[in-house]
């Protein structure tokens, strides 16, 4: 796991009910917007996260208008999960702790 995936993680564990987006989770972590998202993607496809779009209904109240913003937020096993792998990490099993289905965490 890298470094990177292991920031992303650690900022989502923050708040890990709460639903988050791409450049509010890139400024917390201290990613740029280039390098987060495809983290997100591999976490997404992994099963941690889930992702949804922003409801136009919500633009419209901002002023300006802005483009809609995709939030990303654990699925119910993802944010143990991710507890899981940072804790291999952090124990020197970081080359072991890769990104797998969130029901199949196994060594």
């Amino acid at each position: 796991m890298t470094l990177q995936t292991q920031l992303v993680l650690r900022t989502l564990l923050e708040s890990p009910l709460e639903a988050r987006y791409g450049l509010e989770l890139s400024q917390a972590a201290g990613l740029p917007t280039g390098t987060i998202h495809p983290i997100l993607a591999r976490l997404e496809n992994a099963g941690w996260l889930e992702s949804f779009w922003e409801d136009q209904g919500e633009i419209e109240k901002t002023d300006p208008p802005r483009p809609r913003r995709r939030y990303y937020r654990f699925t119910p096993s993802g944010a143990e999960s991710a507890r899981v792998a940072l804790a291999a990490a952090y124990q020197g099993g970081a080359t072991s702790a890769r990104l797998r289905p969130a029901d199949g965490l196994g060594s």
